[in-house]
């Protein structure tokens, strides 16, 4: 049963540094990515003399104007807070083919042109730290976040013949600048070098209805110019990368080298854990105690460490004393349960010595902790 346990705990010491990566972004970091951009199409009405002769001749007034499958890239530079909350500035550039237009009833048979649309963005991101929601070892961060900015659409020759041949065509050549609003939920993998990430999401970005000129050449030849506004809804799927500069880095677990045989067993670790700000004993801890007790009386153990640590959600002096007083707490229940209090050797690191690397302000429960070692 102890060897059992020590090797449950030597792997939960080698997972540790793999889930401290899964966290959320501390400081500076950049971003990149790319993928398929889905432009939606454009449902409306003719209206004035079209619509009339539309009517006349019995047909629909229903009109459509559609994209191709496009792509979208993108970068960013933002600031992660440590609390899950990042800030960032995003410029991005979408493009989609033109597939066709329809009008009461008839539809294209040759288009050309596209639209580019390209601008800045302000985004505000939530990373979820799972932890929180008991996973230990998260190998992932979903992420959820929501942005506004500017847009420039433009409408890059497009046109449309209803008849080849002959004049029957549709077409503009004409941009517009409007607002812009984007949703975002995505998840990042760490790729195991501190601070690297892969990320997929997907974002809905929308603008405004810009406002374009159009020309139109009906079966007589005669050109119209009219202002054309539609809709603007994209959907975009993006696989990237992002950097964070300034992460922590990972804690290797020290490794004992292989004693030989006539060496003494080798020390025994129990891990004695507190709720937030707080240095009194739960019953899961009194249970953890009373395991070390009865193993210092069938072991024999010559020397007992009691090590006081804490987390780094406040001040390094608060912290000493606190982690002090969750040292002493566990040494009165081990003295309690008949462990001889001269024989520990009581100390308090505070927020030095941390298990899982944080930034500075960051609760981490796996922080608030005292390590009883069986020597």
């Amino acid at each position: 049963m102890t060897r059992l346990r020590s090797a449950l705990l030597a792997t939960t010491m080698l997972a540790l540094p793999l889930a401290a990566q899964a966290q959320p972004v501390t400081g500076l970091y950049i971003a990149g990515g790319g993928g398929y951009n889905y432009l939606q199409g454009t449902e409306d009405r003719l209206s004035g003399t079209a619509r009339a002769d539309a009517i006349r001749a019995g047909r629909t007034t229903r009109t459509e104007l559609n994209w191709e499958n496009g792509w979208v890239g993108l970068g960013s530079i933002g600031f992660g807070f440590g609390n899950g909350l990042r800030a960032e500035v995003e410029g991005f550039y979408r493009e989609n083919d033109l597939h066709g237009f329809a009008a009461a009833g008839l539809s294209t048979r040759r288009n050309d042109g596209k639209l580019w649309q390209a601008g800045v963005m302000a985004n505000l991101i939530y990373d979820m730290d799972l932890r929180m929601f008991g996973w230990a070892n998260p190998i992932f961060t979903p992420y959820i976040g929501g942005g506004v900015g500017w847009s420039h659409v433009n409408a890059d020759g497009v046109r449309g013949d209803f008849r080849p041949g002959r004049t029957q065509v549709i077409g503009a050549d004409d941009d517009d600048d409007v607002f812009a609003f984007q949703g975002i939920a995505g998840v990042a993998f760490p790729l195991g070098v501190p601070g690297l990430s892969l990320t997929a999401e997907y974002r809905f970005f929308g603008t405004t209805e810009p406002e374009v000129r159009g020309t139109q050449i009906n079966s007589s030849g005669v050109a119209t110019r009219a202002t054309v506004s539609f809709e603007n809804f994209n959907h975009s799927a993006l696989l990237g990368l992002r950097y964070a500069f300034n992460q922590p880095r990972p804690v290797a677990a020290p490794i004992a080298a292989a004693a030989p045989a006539a060496a003494p067993a080798p020390a025994r670790t129990y891990l004695v854990f507190f709720d937030f700000d707080r240095a009194d004993l739960t019953d899961r801890a009194r249970q953890i105690i009373a395991e070390a007790a009865q193993a210092v009386s069938s072991t024999g153990t010559t020397r007992i460490e009691v090590a006081g640590h804490a987390d780094r959600s406040g001040t390094p002096q608060y912290n000493q004393r606190l982690s002090m007083r969750r040292a002493e707490a566990v040494a009165a229940e081990l003295t309690r349960r008949g462990v001889p209090r001269s024989a520990m050797s009581i100390q308090a690191f505070g927020e030095s010595r941390p298990l899982v690397p944080t930034a500075d302000g960051v609760r981490e429960p796996q922080n608030r902790r005292v390590e009883i070692v069986l020597r």
